[in-house]
């Protein structure tokens, strides 16, 4: 059965579409009208291997926080969508990833409780125009959605760019490990035999 998801939420503030295949990858379509989070998000379809796109338009007149946070939001439970009842995926995923002086890590369980422990500062504020301490609500949203517990964490690092291209690079690579259908996984990899709240 084929592991994708479309999703589509409108509100005053936004609309986003996003399309996520999480066995077909395809070169990611990104297009929020902010830079450098089209960057980061297509650093994670890459190195997690996903097919993704994603349309969003949101209040940029603003700022950046709805569009990021609504896009955490709809990538979240576009996941959770593809997984369904989640059979035979190894749940678990880490991933250390360094992106020159930086060092990046994530582990996360697809567990049905949604939780986030983010540790990491920015010296630089923006990055074009992306609030770098939106980093943490778009992953808050993720988390949320996804009903996904979700460690973040800054090793290492001085260049703000560089630290959060390691965590959505890690990122990436920690889902793609947790998405991952293991044929020595029988059912649904938990002793209660479902994977929710």
């Amino acid at each position: 059965m084929a592991r994708r998801y479309k999703h589509t939420r409108i509100t005053n503030e936004t609309t986003i579409t996003i399309n996520l295949d999480l066995d077909e990858q395809y070169e990611p379509s990104i297009q929020t009208g902010i830079g450098f989070f089209d960057h980061m998000l297509t650093l994670f379809a890459k190195h997690g291997r996903f097919g993704l796109t994603i349309q969003a338009d949101g209040d940029l007149h603003i700022d950046a926080h709805h569009t990021v946070e609504d896009v955490g939001i709809v990538l979240g439970l576009c996941l959770d969508g593809a997984l369904g009842e989640k059979r035979q995926i190894n749940r678990y995923g880490t991933a250390y990833v360094p992106m020159d002086e930086s060092l990046g890590f994530v582990s996360l369980d697809i567990s049905g409780r949604p939780y986030l422990v983010f540790n990491a500062t920015f010296a630089n504020p923006q990055l074009g125009s992306f609030d770098t301490e939106l980093t943490e609500e778009f992953f808050r949203a993720v988390s949320m959605n996804a009903k996904m517990n979700l460690h973040m964490k800054v090793i290492d690092g001085t260049n703000t760019h560089h630290k959060i291209e390691a965590l959505f690079k890690a990122f990436g690579r920690a889902l793609r490990e947790a998405v991952t259908i293991n044929e020595q996984i029988v059912g649904i990899n938990s002793t209660k035999g479902m994977l929710s709240s």
